[in-house]
Order: structure tokens, then sequence, then C-alpha cells
């Protein structure tokens, strides 16, 4: 069972979040909707960005659309300065033993295909020799790394929780999970910073999560256009460098053209998505949409998707639904009062198909969906339907394993005061493992 402290707490932050879902359902009858929006809360604590790797982690923030409040946070870790990895053919995976008594197997059990691991992520120093930094205070600007220490890196789309109504891509808590995970899978995080309801209500969040996904593409196809520039200024004699061409094509256009950490280390060839509560409604959605563009979204491709606990309700309560509605911190009443904020009175239903995965005709077919890690918690309502949608996804021969934890509630791996428990660790690692089977250059070494 939970910690008396961790009850006490669910209490507390019941109290306090039923007040401030009180005062947004007060602001949404006294104010019209703005199509700008907002994606932080005031009473958040939000983590400023830090483009040097003081931590191992860069991070800068971009608002890319200067119409509506959408913007993004992007983790660098210092890997990507790194030369490139040679596979290594007599290199041997180290197997995740359950039976291991260091393997925390008491921390959860698994649906589907039996799991096995990979190494941890090596902490190492990366070599800044080479690399266009500024001497001030030595933070990355990306724009021309040299080639030989270029590392390309998986991206990995994050969509944070908060019941549609609050969080952020910047709080303090959502950056340290995103650095967690960058490190971890050895990864570029691309956090989304979505609107907020009930300023903007459905469809909003889930535009933005693919307008993210069209903008990765564009930089992709952005960057090699600039690469290709380059090529051909130095190949006619121009008295630029292809460093200094491709800056100055920088310069040019405007560095919201051309992202230049992107266009550096990222490889959107191997994109993941990743969404937290909520956040996993919007990287399902995400990735129906990736399906049904298939080549049009080139060069990026949506390998995996992971959801962390998911938002997934319906009409017909499961048993999860009727025995745990007074559950930990996010409990069904909260959550169906959030739900109504989020969508318009003439549009409320919870068989909406942004919230059941399940419902009939909604595209496209499950068995054209990526493979799909689905993480949930013995005490959170919310798991009985999560399992279902994983099952539905096995049944068409999608890898869909599920994490089950125990002892866990809503958010165990996300939420403020619980992200350095062992759980949370445990939970990321996991995560870790698995996704590094499907970005992983060295082929599935690292079989789940």
């Amino acid at each position: 069972m939970p910690s008396v402290a961790l009850k006490l707490y669910s209490v507390f932050f019941k109290f306090v979040f039923k007040h401030r879902l009180q005062n947004l359902i007060q602001s949404s009858n006294d104010e019209s909707s703005s199509p700008y929006g907002v994606t932080t809360r005031p009473e958040e604590s939000v983590s400023a960005s830090n483009p040097s790797f003081t931590d191992g982690v860069a991070t800068k923030d971009i608002h890319i659309d200067p119409f509506t409040a959408l913007s993004i946070r992007i983790f660098l870790p210092d890997s990507s300065l790194s030369p490139p990895e040679q596979p290594d053919s007599k290199a041997k995976p180290r197997s995740y033993q359950k039976d291991d008594p260091n393997s925390h197997n008491h921390r959860r059990s698994s649906y589907g295909p039996p799991n096995v691991g990979a190494p941890r992520n090596d902490s190492r120093r990366s070599s800044l020799e080479g690399l266009n930094l500024r001497s001030d205070n030595n933070a990355y600007r990306g724009y021309s790394p040299s080639p030989r220490n270029c590392r390309k890196l998986p991206v990995v789309l994050q969509f944070h929780g908060g019941v549609w109504v609050s969080g952020s891509n910047d709080s303090v808590a959502n950056d340290y999970f995103c650095r967690r995970i960058a490190k971890l899978c050895d990864v570029i995080v691309v956090a989304v910073g979505y609107r907020l309801a009930p300023e903007n209500k459905y469809p909003a969040a889930f535009e933005d999560g693919l307008k993210v996904l069209n903008w990765l593409a564009k930089q992709a196809n952005l960057a090699e256009c600039s690469k290709s520039l380059g090529n051909g200024a130095r190949g006619v004699g121009s008295e630029f460098t292809k460093a200094e061409f491709q800056r100055h094509f920088v310069d040019a256009f405007g560095s919201s053209m051309v992202e230049p950490w992107l266009a550096a280390h990222g490889d959107p060839s191997r994109c993941v998505l990743l969404g937290v509560s909520c956040g996993a409604n919007i990287a399902d959605y995400v990735a129906r949409k990736a399906v049904e563009a298939g080549k049009l979204l080139d060069p990026v491709k949506v390998v995996a998707q992971v959801l962390m606990y998911p938002f997934f309700i319906g009409n017909v309560p499961t048993q999860s639904e009727i025995k745990l509605a007074n559950s930990y911190f996010y409990d069904k009443a909260m959550c169906l009062l959030a739900w109504k904020l989020f969508l318009t009175k003439e549009e409320f239903s919870l068989d909406h198909p942004a919230a059941n995965p399940l419902i009939p005709d909604r595209g496209p077919p499950l068995k054209f969906m990526p493979p799909t890690l689905t993480v949930v918690a013995e005490h959170d309502w919310m798991r009985d339907r999560a399992i279902a949608y994983s099952e539905a996804l096995r049944k068409v021969n999608v890898d869909a394993p599920v994490l089950e934890y125990k002892d866990a509630v809503h958010e165990f791996a996300t939420l403020d005061m619980l992200l350095k428990t062992p759980q949370a660790e445990a939970c990321a690692e996991d995560i870790a493992i698995w996704v590094k089977k499907y970005i992983s250059l060295r082929g599935h070494e690292f079989s789940y």
C-alpha cells in the first residue's frame, strides 16, 4: 500500500486541485476563449532553460507558432557531442533478469512478450573541442559542429500531463523527467507546450501535437536544404566555408527557420512519441495521424510510442473505474470535472474519440499502429481501459507490452514529489530499455 505520507499529500493535492478547477470553471463562464491560449498556469513552478551542459543536458525554448501560444522545449544530451559510435559485432547485450535481486523485480508485472533489457547508458564526458560555443558561459549554439564529433540522435516528442487544464512543458517536474529520459535513452527530447483548456477546448491540444510533428518534418527538410546549399556554395569556389555559409543561411532567413540543435543532431527517422496521462491521449492521436499521413511526413518516421497511465475513459465503467473511483491524486470525480472543461457542452461524452481509443470506426486500423508500450499503476482508476487497448493492439500483432507497477498511483513517475522515488527511476529505466529496441542503429539487439 502507498505510504502514509503519500496518502496525506494526496488529500492536500485533491483539495488544492479542486479549488483550481472551480476557479477555472468560473473563469470559463466569465471570459470568452482566445485562440492564442495559454500553456502554463501562474501558480505552477517553472524551470528556466539552460543552453549549457552543466548537468549533462542543455535546454532551449522555442515559440514555434506566431498565432498561438504553442511552444516547445528541446533537451539535448551531451552525448550528442561525442563521435558517432561504431557497431561492435562482438558486443553482447546484457540481459535484464526479473529474478535478479538487483533488478527491481518487485516493482512491476508485465503483460505481453517477456523482456530482455540493455545496459544502462554510460555517463560520458563529451569533448567540446571544435564546436561552436559562446565563450561567455559555454552555451551551446549548435550551428556547425565538427563532422567527426557530430552524432545524430533519435527524437522523442513528449506530451506532459495535467488533465488538459494544467501542467506545462517547462514545469520543474516535467523538466526533470525529460532530462532523465534524454540521458537514459540517449535521445533529443522535444517537450510540447500545447494549449490548455478551458481557454482552448478540444481539439486545440491535439492539433498542437500534430503541428509539432509537422514542424519537425519541416525542420528536417530545411536542414537538408541548408546542407545542400552549403555544399553547392563551396563547390563553385565561394570564399565562404561550409560552416560560414550555413550560419549565413540561418541568419538570413531567421533562426526560427532552421533550428540548429535539431539540424546538427536530430534524426527524425527515429521518432518516438511519449505521452503522460492526458498527454498519452495526444501521443496516440498524433501516432494515428502519422500512420494516415504515411510518406507525406518524410523524413519523420514514428517508430514507437510510450503511453504512461493514459487518460482513457468510456461510458461503460470498467472494474478499476468502479473499485478505484476515489483513488489517489487524480480521482474520477476530478478528472471528469476537468473533462467537462476540455470539451464543449455539445460534444461532451465519455466515449468521445479523444478519450476512448476503442470506440468503433476510429481510424486507422489498429494493425497499422506503431509499437506501443503502456505503463499503468495498480491504484489508478483508468488502468483497465489502458490494458484493454494494449490487448487490442496485440491481437492484431502490434508489439504492445504493458508494465504495471505495484503500489503505484497515477503519475507516480512524473509527479513532483514522486520523481526521485525508486519506482519512478525504475520506470524510466524500463522505458529506456524498451525504446532502445526501436531506435538502436545496431538492430534489435535490445529485445523486449
